[in-house]
């Protein structure tokens, strides 16, 4: 159902059972899917390619021009997955041309009030961003990342899967994962042990991270020792592996 005041552009294609409520606007160049719920007040601009099962509420702002200067108006895309809901006032930003020209965002992910996507972040599945949390530019998330509110992370910061920030924490250097970080600026407190437990993390893999922590964190040693030294125990370790690639290709830095 389409309500009589929104504006959708006839070059849109909407999908099968899909709503759009009053004074939302959907642009050129945009593909909804199946299912999908768009509240009242939405501005949806492309090009943009939304999965099935998405919910939009009140006064987002999805696929509109980047706020990065060298922005010049090129042909960039944003596409988001299946079953996310974005809650009032979010926003998201299309991909430049320095990068990919791709926005992109996965599957089942909660973004709170206000939270802002920029231009070039990749984001995984399951992940939940609170309110007012803020990913700068070229931002890479893995999958069931959890942002506390008003988190914010520094333009090409990257975090890995099954990591958790606290609110308000901000983020310079790349978060692996499995980390709890907190802070300004973010450092390490532990392994999310209960998020592992709740994802179905066995005992021991939850134990191998747990060491491949100290290794990393609590050993005194670089980053290169460290990795050299969870190498062996990555191949027998599935959940230690995950660790170990990430450092394989960190380039920042990650937080100490």
């Amino acid at each position: 159902m389409i309500h009589e005041t929104a504006i959708v552009h006839e070059s849109a294609k909407i999908g099968n059972n899909v709503k759009i409520g009053p004074w939302t606007i959907v642009g050129e160049n945009v593909e909804i899917g199946d299912d999908c719920v768009i509240a009242s007040h939405v501005v949806i601009n492309g090009p943009c390619k939304i999965g099935k099962g998405n919910r939009f509420f009140q006064y987002g702002s999805i696929g509109e021009e980047c706020q990065d200067l060298k922005y010049a108006g090129e042909h960039t895309r944003l596409e988001i997955g299946d079953n996310n809901v974005f809650r009032e006032g979010v926003t998201i930003h299309r991909g430049t041309v320095q990068d990919q020209g791709l926005t992109k965002i996965g599957s089942n992910s909660l973004f709170m009030v206000n939270a802002h996507v920029a231009h070039d972040v990749m984001i995984g599945d399951n992940c939940i961003f609170a309110n007012n949390a803020t990913l700068a530019g070229h931002v890479h998330i893995g999958d069931y990342v959890i942002f506390g509110g008003h988190a914010a992370i520094h333009q090409f910061g990257k975090v890995g899967s099954h990591a958790f920030v606290a609110g308000g924490s901000v983020i310079i250097k790349d978060i692996p994962p499995y980390v709890m970080a907190s802070g300004h600026h973010a450092k390490p407190f532990g392994i999310n042990s209960e998020g592992l437990k709740r994802r179905g993390f066995d005992a021991e893999a939850i134990k191998a991270v747990k060491r491949a922590y100290r290794v990393l964190f609590r050993q005194g040693n670089t980053v290169a020792e460290a990795l050299a030294a969870l190498e062996e125990s990555a191949n027998e370790q599935p959940s230690v592996a995950l660790f170990t690639e990430f450092l394989k290709t960190n380039e920042r830095g990650i937080i100490r």
